[in-house]
């Protein structure tokens, strides 16, 4: 029995020691020389790479710290790389007993310095768009084997339809003529679920762009396109959650990496109640549902508490900007990971970048709420959440609320809009508040409808008043649909994007008499405000609805812009006496959305639903 035992015991040995070292993969694949950070965390992948040892021996480089963690398939890396270090590549060598395996890594040289990446703001107008729904450049890349059973299936609105970076890089020239500054995709990197995951906010691997949407030089080649033709992109992440295929799932790192890791046997969900964070008497119960719950059953609950999946996200973050040339970051399901990570991250992505911008999804419809999360808030105080930018759900909620109604003096139809606005002293910078009146998670603001004169209205408000805005895709030829039907309906293709379709709303010959109506409606508001100081950096004069007309005034250098909307179904008269103290006695001004003069002496008759942009 003791020789049998010490038999074992001498294989166990031999295996360790002439053992292969094995390594599949490190992230970040490559890094850059030259950053703020000193620490570089690498995210080593191989089997039984937990065993391993680590030497580094470059000047300027050092180990320092290896972590290895509940599964033996994984090891975290930490480097001190010193600030003066130069673009370089140097070797680290991975030992198990005898063997030895030497990878050589790469520092690159950065294409700007951190302070150079100048991020979005209220000059921008933002048009989101899915990849997979906008346009088929590129069909070999529909079907591809070695993925999870996919299918692309354009008759099911629920699967993937093949729309793909190529489609986007070929229709520059639309979004250029329409006039919008930055583009919004919703995430295209890698979501390799059952069923495809169109949508792309199930993360499978978080350095690889989803090969049915291209490669990685593929969205470098087509920022760098974007950039050329004078347009920002801002790329879509998800700090919160990943995909239920990710590797970290089949083989935890640590049980610690998710919040209730043990889903198959006791899953919780979110509540997706997003006030506990905020509610001075929240229950822990409350709280812990919903920030540690998962977000549905395939997207597994990140722990961003752990220090090492912060890391690793906070450089994944970092290393998209300086890879592929990024513009802005949208964060989703902002509140929904912890708050102290996602602060601190911030603070270091600032720090890093202290002129790029992100903007966190906080889906509340409360002013309050919004402004809780804004960057120097002083409702959060002694916290601070660093965040720039954060979205205006509320106005979202009054203005789809509002195209129902009636203005009325108290309440009802744009004076839901107007109070809107009273709460801004609540933010700490009302101009770095996005604000849409539709997205790829709500109803189209048409509904099923085709009402063209509410559509210009919320558009004009949405692109004339002290708010970054965002469009959403086909907003401005008219897409609608309602999410009753599935989320799929208010993501349908873009007409035109593909070879087979009948028509083309690319093109004005291939668009409808009303489709052109508000294409060209939206073509001149966006063009008329690109470069516009009055709208990007101008002050906002407001006056509470009178006789049905919500009026308000933007005003810098000297120069107003002054805005007329008549929120009714019906003709009304308007004394301008209301107004003289922006007009300060001009007794005319030029329409922008017509061109035509517009009489401003004494009182003015507005149809119905009639909105006015006038130049003083």
């Amino acid at each position: 029995m003791k020789k049998l035992l010490y038999l074992l015991l001498m294989t166990l040995f031999s295996f360790k020691l002439f053992a292969s070292v094995n390594i599949d993969k490190i992230e970040p694949p490559f890094w850059y020389a030259g950053m703020k950070s000193q620490e570089l965390q690498l995210f080593v992948y191989g089997q039984n790479i937990g065993e391993a040892s680590v030497l580094v021996n470059y000047p300027g480089i050092s180990l320092s710290s290896t972590v290895r963690l509940e599964s033996n398939n994984y090891l975290i890396v930490y480097l001190h790389i010193d600030p003066t270090v130069k673009p370089c590549t140097f070797p680290i060598t991975f030992s198990i007993g005898k063997k030895k395996v030497v990878k050589e890594y790469e520092l690159k040289a950065r294409e700007k310095a951190g302070n150079e990446r100048m991020g979005f703001d209220a000059s921008d107008a933002l048009y989101l768009l899915m990849p997979d729904r906008f346009a088929n450049g590129n069909p070999e890349n529909d079907n591809l084997s070695g993925l999870s059973p996919y299918k692309v299936d354009r008759n099911n609105p629920n699967a993937r339809h093949g729309g793909d970076l190529a489609g986007i890089a070929k229709n520059m020239d639309y979004f250029k003529d329409l006039g919008v500054t930055a583009l919004w995709f919703t995430p295209v990197l890698e979501n390799d679920m059952e069923g495809g995951s169109y949508h792309g906010y199930a993360t499978t691997d978080y350095y690889k762009v989803d090969p049915r949407f291209g490669t990685n030089e593929e969205y470098k080649e087509l920022i760098k396109k974007a950039h050329d033709n004078d347009l920002k992109i801002v790329m879509d992440m998800i700090f919160n959650h990943n995909g239920l295929e990710h590797p970290w799932l089949k083989d935890m790192p640590s049980k610690d990496f998710f919040n209730n890791p043990d889903h198959e046997s006791n899953f919780k969900q979110t509540s997706f109640k997003l006030t506990p964070l905020v509610d001075p008497y929240r229950s822990q119960y409350d709280f812990d549902q919903m920030v540690n719950g998962w977000f549905v059953p395939t997207m597994p609950d990140l722990n961003q508490k752990n220090p090492h999946v912060y890391n690793y996200l906070k450089q994944n973050s970092m290393w998209w900007i300086e890879y592929a040339d990024i513009d802005g970051i949208r964060m989703d399901t902002y509140p929904y990971a912890d708050y102290d990570a996602m602060s601190d991250w911030m603070a270091e992505l600032n720090e890093e970048y202290p002129n790029f911008n992100t903007v966190g999804e906080t889906w509340v419809t409360e002013p309050a709420y919004t402004a809780w999360w804004q960057k120097d808030s002083k409702l959060s105080e002694p916290k601070n959440s660093n965040l720039k930018s954060v979205m205006d759900f509320s106005f979202f909620d009054k203005i789809n609320i509002a195209k129902n109604e009636q203005t009325e003096t108290w309440f009802k139809g744009l004076d839901r809009v107007y109070s809107n606005f009273v709460y801004d002293y609540l933010y700490p910078d009302p101009s770095h508040v996005l604000a849409f009146i539709e997205n790829h998670d709500t109803d189209r603001f048409l509904g099923e409808g085709q009402d063209l004169p509410m559509l210009k209205q919320a558009a004009t408000i949405l692109l004339t008043t002290k708010r970054i805005p965002q469009l959403y895709y086909g907003t401005e030829i008219m897409m609608n649909g309602v999410k009753a039907k599935s989320d799929g309906y208010v993501r349908k293709d873009f007409p035109g994007g593909w070879n087979d379709d009948t028509a083309s709303a690319l093109t004005a010959e291939g668009r409808t008499p009303l489709q052109n109506e508000s294409f060209d409606f939206f073509k001149t508001l966006l063009n008329w405000r690109k470069g516009n100081d009055i709208i990007a950096k101008g002050e906002m004069v407001q006056f509470m609805p009178q006789n049905g007309v919500y009026a308000y005034a933007r005003q810098y250098d000297g120069k107003t812009v002054f805005v007329m909307l008549n929120g009714t179904d019906s003709e009304t008269t308007i004394p301008l006496s209301f107004y003289k103290e922006v007009l300060e006695g001009h007794t005319s001004g030029t329409d922008v959305l017509t061109g035509k003069k517009v009489g401003l002496s004494d009182q003015l008759t507005m149809a119905p639903r009639e909105s006015l942009v006038i130049e003083l």
